[in-house]
């Protein structure tokens, strides 16, 4: 499969997985562009694994945690209050629309770490040992990054709702 090819079958699906993950379509553009202008260059060797997808995907998991390193060396994180102040949407009367909006505002605020391993279990469907090796680490330490953010989604979330993860 050539470059070409490869974008114009998996490019759309490529940009929603960094979405998701960044929960930021902006980030996520900056992102996957970033990590496609180096995958041009070694597509040989990247098409010759045979998942490419899957080498690609990783390429953007490493590239948000670097990015996400990278920008915290240099930006001064805004209050809450101003944060919402500049993130608030404009009024929309779907209430499935406003409830996802907060789910997006509740997963951006969790550690990189965390966000990306619930982006993998639940939006990919992958099991422990599969985001360990995507990440680098133990099966244990994705367990612990799952927990921590489930619990930190937990609490934000009103009593009457449904649990998330179970």
């Amino acid at each position: 499969m050539t470059y070409e090819e490869f974008l114009s079958a998996r490019l759309a699906a490529l940009l929603r997985y960094a979405t998701v993950l960044a929960c930021d379509p902006h980030l996520a553009e900056d992102i996957l562009q970033e990590v496609l202008a180096r995958a041009q260059p070694r597509w040989s060797r990247i098409a010759a694994a045979d998942v490419p997808e899957a080498y690609v995907k990783r390429m953007i998991v490493n590239e948000l945690a670097s990015w996400r390193r990278r920008r915290a060396a240099r930006v001064v994180p805004l209050s809450m209050d101003a944060l919402d102040a500049v993130t608030e949407p404009e009024a929309d009367p779907g209430p499935a629309v406003e409830e996802r909006d907060a789910m997006i505002r509740r997963l951006a605020g969790l550690p990189v770490r965390q966000r990306i391993v619930l982006a993998l279990r639940f939006y990919e469907g992958r099991t422990d040992a599969e985001i360990a090796d995507l990440l680098g680490c133990r099966p244990a330490t994705v367990r612990s990054h799952t927990a921590r953010a489930l619990a930190t989604l937990r609490k934000d979330f009103p009593a009457s709702t449904t649990r998330i993860g179970g």
